[in-house]
């Protein structure tokens, strides 16, 4: 068939590690691996018409949204694993999607933005340095996957052990702001790996002919890998909000610290405003309004006031 536009690439492995790059995309003469651009409406039209998928598969492999997953059927499997955005100017917590079915004799994987996990399997392959056989390549794709997580977990943790350390030397509003962020990251990339956990372990145990043990072993230490780094994203989503919470205390402790300052400003000087008030109405009978004395007399006896107020709090244990 004349190749679609929605084809990324097409290779046909050799079983020594390496693959060329063939323009058809007959299965009969070797493992041959199809990588496609799901968005292109060409790639919608292969897969339902031309790639022989079961429907169930043609429908779900082509699903806008959807969590990691996976399916055997037909003694193919399908799945849907997750990594992280590693595309210039994305989040990497945005995690995208790449959808594989995988058979005795095909590979067919679709990505919407570039998975760099695709990437470097094409680039090993093509250098003969990739995986032998099927079995492996689903083991080196889940691996790579993983692997590509590690220094974004990493630089969340450092984020956290830095805001920490703002939040002990300086107590600002801002930092609230950042703890808040951070939480949302470790909940949004949680949210995936959380079943993408489940679906290694159901492929783990899946009886597919061409999975073999080595193969089972290298998803079981994947697994476990991303079962470390979901619990690195509950540690670091805890350590978040502990750290929210102190920064709140602290904030309300200093907010408490200045109204108390403040409370006892105005007990000092709710005297002197109260004699002031009163030497201010606009009534006859006033003492001192022939006296030349009479304001630095007034002016003397608020300031001894305010000292012998501030003097009384002071032995009330106020301050």
């Amino acid at each position: 068939m004349e190749q679609s536009q929605g084809l990324l690439w097409a290779h046909r492995l050799d079983g020594k590690g390496g693959a060329i790059k063939v323009d058809s995309l007959d299965s009969s003469d070797g493992v041959l691996w199809s990588h496609w651009d799901r968005r292109h409406e060409e790639t919608r039209e292969w897969i339902w018409e031309d790639s022989g998928l079961p429907p169930l598969i043609c429908e779900a492999i082509l699903e806008e949204e959807s969590r990691p997953r996976c399916l055997v059927q037909e003694g193919g499997l399908f799945a849907i694993l997750r990594g992280v955005n590693l595309n210039p100017g994305a989040d990497p917590e945005d995690m995208i999607s790449i959808r594989l079915w995988i058979d005795s004799n095909q590979i067919i994987t679709l990505r919407g933005p570039r998975i760099m996990a695709a990437q470097a399997i094409s680039k090993s392959l093509l250098n003969g340095t990739g995986p032998h056989n099927i079995g492996e390549f689903l083991g080196e794709l889940i691996t790579c996957l993983i692997e590509k997580m590690g220094p974004v977990l990493d630089d969340l943790n450092d984020q956290v052990d830095a805001l920490e350390e703002r939040v002990v030397e300086s107590q600002t509003s801002e930092l609230r702001g950042k703890l808040g962020h951070l939480r949302r990251m470790a909940i949004s990339v949680r949210r995936y790996l959380a079943p993408q956990r489940e679906v290694l372990s159901r492929i783990q145990s899946e009886r597919i002919e061409w999975i073999s043990d080595i193969h089972r072993g290298r998803i079981r230490e994947a697994s476990e890998r991303l079962t470390r780094y979901i619990e690195d994203l509950d540690a670091i989503r805890e350590r978040a909000a502990v750290t929210q919470e102190e920064l709140a205390g602290l904030l309300s402790e200093q907010m408490n610290s200045r109204m108390y300052l403040l409370s006892l400003v105005a007990g000092i000087f709710l005297p002197l405003g109260l004699l002031t008030g009163l030497l201010g109405i606009n009534v006859g009978g006033i003492p001192g309004t022939e006296n030349d004395l009479a304001f630095a007399i007034v002016c003397g006896l608020l300031f001894f006031s305010a000292v012998g107020g501030a003097w009384i709090l002071h032995r009330l244990r106020f301050f």
